[in-house]
């Protein structure tokens, strides 16, 4: 289950709105099939692994990391293929959140006389598949908030200079962390200060993941890095209602997607609402990188699932750009709390990621 587990981690940020699932054969002690949700969601992994294994999956045992699909879509349900290729035992890592499996994938398997065992290694899983699993039950992606700062919590001077506070290997280690997600998004000044790419480099001919950036006004520039590239990449614009119509047409004449979304009480975009409203366009994994506007309004939302910090060895003062804009906290208990998973020393950088409570 750990390897096949590993092999579904593969999928991370190229099967949206599938799962990233992963499937391992076992035929009298031997792996004889290996397989893992293809880009773009299909094939399944279970047919893949299948296919490799030809015969020998008649009486194996198929560890996948996700309950096999029982519904008919765009392709015929996994559980059939498993009873048609003649597997004797099925192990499963959860159950499918989405309603019209739920259950029902195991429920068939068994009714053909296969020995089915479940929740194995279900806690690595529901880690795993955090993405699907919010997006099938709560509607939302799952969201990542990454912060590179100063030591003393700044991400730029007070000029506005921020390239670069970390180092080459902390940022290439951010370009890997864009590759597992099925997007990247940002807030509308972040866009206007840096005219960033979004885009994963240095890691090989890979998909790139949908660039996000929530804008109310749509005051963005025309003649930027992100307007010239929107046929290229996908760029979707989530924006207020009250945008200048004369702005959305323009950026759609460049080729973004526009996304108009309800405004919060203060008059920023309600960070729900985006997230509703990239759920439904059938996203599972997003990664924001600020800005600290943005950042503080998902934090108070409590949609932050894993933040993930790179901090760097140099200290800019209380001058400098904080990471984080206002939260309007009074008191130390309503602060967002989060649980230290992992601590590393990344070049000259420390990287430490922390899980929500």
């Amino acid at each position: 289950m750990a390897l096949a587990l590993s092999l579904g981690a593969r999928g991370q940020g190229r099967v949206w709105p599938n799962p990233a699932v992963g499937c391992v054969i076992v035929q009298s002690g031997r792996v004889v099939g290996r397989g893992w949700t293809a880009p773009g969601g299909r094939p399944h992994a279970e047919p893949i692994a299948l296919a490799q294994a030809g015969a020998a999956a008649r009486g194996a045992t198929v560890y996948v990391s996700l309950e096999p699909c029982s519904h008919h879509g765009q392709t015929p349900p996994c559980a059939e293929a498993l009873i048609g290729a003649g597997v004797a035992r099925v192990v499963t890592a959860m159950t499918d959140p989405d309603p019209r499996v739920a259950g029902r994938g195991h429920a068939m398997l068994r009714a053909a006389g296969i020995e089915v065992v479940t929740d194995v290694l279900a806690d690595q899983a529901a880690r795993s598949h955090l993405g699907f699993v919010l997006n099938r039950t709560l509607g939302r992606p799952a969201l990542t908030l990454k912060l590179a700062s100063s030591f003393d919590g700044r991400i730029a001077t007070a000029t506005g200079e921020s390239r670069w506070i970390t180092g080459a290997q902390a940022r290439r280690m951010v370009h890997a962390m864009r590759a597992r997600h099925d997007a990247v998004m940002i807030g509308g000044g972040t866009a206007r200060a840096d005219d960033p790419a979004l885009t994963v480099r240095g890691m090989g001919d890979v998909p790139q993941p949908v660039r996000v950036v929530c804008s109310r006004r749509l005051d963005l520039p025309l003649e930027g890095y992100l307007a010239r590239t929107a046929t290229e990449v996908p760029l979707w614009l989530c924006h207020g209602h009250d945008a200048d119509p004369a702005r959305v047409d323009a950026w759609q004449g460049v080729g973004a997607r526009l996304i108009p979304v309800a405004t919060a009480p203060g008059g920023r975009l309600d960070p729900v609402a985006i997230l509703q409203a990239l759920g439904e366009a059938g996203l599972t994994r997003v990664f924001c990188e600020g800005g600290g506007g943005l950042a503080a309004s998902l934090l108070g939302a409590e949609l932050v699932d894993q933040l993930i910090g790179f901090t760097a060895g140099v200290a800019l003062g209380a001058e400098g750009w904080p990471a984080l804009g206002a939260l309007g906290l009074d008191a130390l208990d309503q602060a967002p709390r989060f649980r230290l998973a992992e601590v590393r020393a990344v070049g000259g950088d420390v990287v430490h990621r922390w899980d929500r409570a």
